[in-house]
């Protein structure tokens, strides 16, 4: 069932000066705020004009459900930027310096390194993608939106973050396509329609991502055509995960400037924000078979308890993931019951929580 909780985020206090005197300074918290967020749109390469609308819906949605937004998207090169918006400086100092962020938002950071070259700058230097990696290790949020998988190629850190390694590759004209709900009692997808018939630019990805991670929304690519890029019969473009203590939720949608005053759109990304931010949970978390199948692997000490009850529970996951493959959730629902109640015997509440976020998302496909 899905909760709605609370999550303490430090330093959220920072002087405000009016843009009118024309100085850029961090907001001023919000009495009524309960968390920050930070939008980075900044570009070193193509810049998507929906950016700039992007932003602007996100502050709004933050006034409106009480969230506070920071930006940082400075002018780089041909890139305008959004001078009246931005922060003075890069908020990638440190990870002390980023934990003030219930979650980070890259709003198609575009930066020109899908060549691989590796001289090409990228959109964090080393310094600011160490905070980066340690501000997601010790907890933080993750958003991704649209050309945020066509950013930082020659981190192939960035790239399992993102999602599974899948990278842009290219995208056909834009059309019309149908979105298809794969679960639909995430915080982010209850909301939707199962066939969720929009216009946009649909991505073609380098890989599928599915092994790494728990996808949300697939597209069908016989209701539109995909261009060369095509991926076939599964062609996954939002899902999410829980990545090295982080949250990740990623949305390859919303290039058109449209998407950003569609309210079932703005909705969507709503919950892929709150969730990332730890705010709403539900839906399995966006756990998926092989996060829980490493924290099994992790448990063994050599003795022959654990390593028995261990490979129980590995044997009863994989028959789930098989039988969940299938379409067949009930039975995967069924097998899952029979791991949890091994994994009890193992003792760990972490485990034990992770295959009950199993079940759940089972059950949610089931109904």
């Amino acid at each position: 069932m899905k909760q709605h909780v609370q999550r303490a985020v430090t330093g959220l206090c920072a002087a405000g000066v009016a843009l009118g005197l024309g100085v850029v300074a961090m907001p001023a918290q919000a009495a009524d705020d309960d968390y920050r967020v930070l939008v980075v749109g900044e570009t070193l390469g193509f810049r998507h004009s929906h950016i700039d609308d992007t932003t602007n819906a996100i502050i709004a949605l933050g006034e409106e459900h009480g969230f506070a937004v920071d930006v940082w998207d400075p002018p780089q090169g041909t890139s305008p930027g959004q001078p009246s918006l931005t922060l003075p400086s890069t908020p990638f100092t440190s990870t002390a310096d980023l934990s003030k962020y219930a979650t980070i938002i890259f709003a198609s950071p575009v930066d020109a390194t899908n060549n691989l070259d590796p001289n090409r700058p990228r959109l964090l230097d080393d310094t600011e993608l160490a905070a980066f990696q340690g501000y997601i290790r010790g907890g933080g949020g993750y958003v991704g939106l649209h050309a945020a998988t066509d950013s930082m190629h020659t981190v192939p850190w960035y790239s399992e973050l993102t999602g599974g390694s899948a990278r842009f590759r290219n995208h056909p004209a834009q059309q019309t396509a149908t979105m298809r709900v794969e679960n639909p009692s995430h915080p982010s997808t209850e909301m939707l329609p199962t066939e969720w018939v929009r216009f946009d630019e649909w991505y073609n990805f380098t890989t599928n991502p599915r092994e790494d991670v728990h996808v949300l929304i697939t597209l069908d690519e016989s209701t539109y055509n995909p261009g060369s890029g095509r991926m076939g019969a599964d062609h996954p473009i939002a899902w999410c995960h829980n990545f090295e203590g982080g949250r990740s939720w990623y949305e390859g949608a919303g290039h058109t400037d449209a998407s950003w005053h569609d309210p079932l759109f703005l909705e969507h990304t709503l919950k892929g924000i709150e969730w990332t931010a730890g705010v709403v949970t539900g839906g399995g978390d966006c756990v998926t078979f092989n996060e829980v199948g490493e924290i099994v692997g992790g448990l063994g000490d050599g003795s022959v308890r654990v390593d028995k009850l261990g490979a129980d529970v590995t044997a009863y996951l994989d028959a789930a993931e098989a039988a969940a493959d299938a379409g067949d959730h009930a039975g995967a629902i069924a097998v899952l019951r029979q791991a949890k109640g091994k994994a009890h015997g193992l003792q760990d509440e972490v485990l034990v929580s992770k295959i009950a976020d199993l079940i759940e998302w089972q059950e949610g496909l089931l109904s």
